[in-house]
């Protein structure tokens, strides 16, 4: 099948550019041009690439320092330019965020039928922490199954969120398979939001699945989608998908992502090779 071909994105046309703010920009910009090269970007390279998503210099310029406090880039001036490289934190961020969007990815056919489960019991008074400890399980992928119990298919780790809570006394975890009485598809309905999940990855469908015009400039249209899908799969726990309802859209939207970001990987280089402005580290 041929690869397929899809228009330029640009500000006004694409209402998902909104939600990607300018330092998740430039790390995928980094993670696509400049990640394993050993190279440092000009800033008015950068500049020029968010400009084409409709964010300001200033804005840019301003995000580039933020990330410089951070610790995510380093600074080098080369005469009258600066130029811009990644930390060994960057890497690592940028590292982990590859492996989850093209190695994990969105579709958990492999589960072993393992779940992680988490309980824990607070005083009545600790609000806060409860709040805070609830946000960092979903976060990390787990689902409230019934009062201070929540689960998570896999093995995940949870010793550094209940740690940097201070919370290590109140918590308990084990891991776990279901009886053959338990339904594990309803017990997947209960503790998750299916609705919400699936919604996500409708409207990835949506913005994506038809846009089937010529490119015009691949190289943020790239950024536009992986940004886009990155969002997405962020919030997705990798609930086995054969206990998900039929047709689960997970699998049609990681699909088209792969598609239209592969036929985007060879244009977009190309055009990074004459546009972007790079260094020797």
């Amino acid at each position: 099948m041929a690869a397929p071909k899809f228009r330029a994105v640009t500000a006004l046309a694409a209402p998902e550019v909104s939600a990607l703010r300018p330092q998740l920009v430039v790390l995928l910009l980094f993670g696509d041009h400049i990640l394993g090269r050993d190279r440092s970007l000009f800033s008015g390279s950068a500049i020029e690439v968010l400009g084409r998503l409709g964010v300001s210099e200033h804005a840019t310029r301003s995000t580039l320092t933020r990330m410089v406090n951070r610790g995510l880039l380093r600074r080098r001036r080369e005469g009258r330019r600066m130029y811009f490289g990644l930390t060994p934190r960057a890497v690592e961020v940028l590292r982990d965020g590859q492996r989850r969007i093209w190695q994990t990815g969105a579709v958990n056919d492999g589960w072993d039928g393992t779940w992680t489960l988490l309980c824990f019991s607070l005083p009545e008074a600790w609000q806060r922490e409860r709040h805070g400890l609830r946000s960092e399980l979903a976060w990390a992928g787990f689902g409230p199954l019934q009062g201070g119990l929540w689960i998570a298919p896999g093995r995940v780790e949870v010793r550094a969120i209940v740690s940097d809570l201070g919370l290590d006394a109140h918590v308990r975890v084990f891991r776990a398979q279901a009886d053959e009485l338990t339904d594990v598809r309803q017990l997947i309905g209960d503790a998750y939001d299916l609705d919400g999940l699936a919604a996500r990855y409708a409207a990835f469908l949506s913005r994506w699945e038809t846009r089937a015009e010529t490119v015009t400039d691949p190289l943020t249209t790239r950024i536009l989608v992986v940004g886009d899908w990155l969002q997405v799969i962020r919030r997705d726990p990798r609930l086995p998908v054969k206990h998900l309802p039929d047709d689960w859209p997970a699998v049609r939207a990681q699909a088209t992502f792969h598609r239209l970001a592969g036929a985007l990987e060879a244009p977009a280089g190309a055009e990074a090779a004459t546009l972007l402005d790079t260094l020797p580290d």
